[in-house]
């Protein structure tokens, strides 16, 4: 029976890697399938992974049909065993139905990876389906680190180097310091951090800071 399953965790927590590597071990046993991502961070139709890897991919855009796309395929005479779905956050509610309606109706694994929170702490709408929908939901069991050694649990976002909690949903950028990104400096860039830190905006950044300022001088 043909399930959809749901992993997730935070950003740098190996989500693409495993996604690349599900395909890997799939057409490795004579199965074929379709790679589809949004938004990545390397570019449109273009699965990538921190590690390096890359793979092909088509592009999802808001008014991509999932459900279209597979039977067109098929009555093409296409064959098709299995999805693979990265940046499944970003997808829109309609999207994650149609994917469920592929498995059900048409008897295809849907493998889709995704965070499950934006940077407000708040539940991305094609994760919060995902939830509702999916027939197996797995945690990474890669923990990304908040910088104080803690497991991190949320995604902050940062602004020349100040965490903020408004603007655009979709904002596309990486997890590596501004000073080690090989596209140099950037004004926008993402952390992973706990979640005392994330309620105080305390990111690595600001604690190197706070404790490097100097000692007022004593009075007297």
């Amino acid at each position: 029976m043909a399930e959809l399953h749901f992993f997730t965790g935070t950003m740098d927590s190996g989500k693409s890697t495993l996604a690349l590597q599900t395909n890997h071990n799939h057409a490795a046993r004579g199965r074929v399938g379709r790679i589809f991502t949004t938004h990545d961070r390397s570019g449109q139709a273009v699965l990538s992974s921190r590690l390096g890897l890359t793979h092909d991919a088509l592009e999802v855009d808001a008014d991509f049909d999932f459900w279209k796309y597979v039977v067109d395929s098929l009555t093409r005479g296409g064959r098709i065993d299995y999805l693979i779905c990265d940046e499944a956050q970003f997808y829109s509610s309609e999207q994650i139905d149609q994917l469920a309606k592929v498995v059900d109706e048409l008897q295809i694994d849907v493998f889709a990876f995704g965070i499950l929170t934006d940077f407000r702490s708040l539940l991305f709408p094609g994760s919060a389906r995902l939830v509702e929908l999916a027939d197996r939901m797995n945690v990474l069991q890669v923990e990304a680190l908040c910088w104080c050694g803690k497991r991190a649990t949320h995604n902050a976002r940062t602004e020349n180097g100040a965490m903020v909690t408004d603007g655009e949903v979709i904002v596309v950028g990486d997890v590596e310091p501004a000073d080690e990104s090989p596209a140099g400096p950037q004004e926008v860039a993402y952390e992973v951090l706990c979640r005392q830190h994330h309620r105080r905006r305390l990111t690595a950044a600001r604690a190197k800071a706070v404790s490097l300022a100097p000692e007022p001088l004593p009075f007297g």
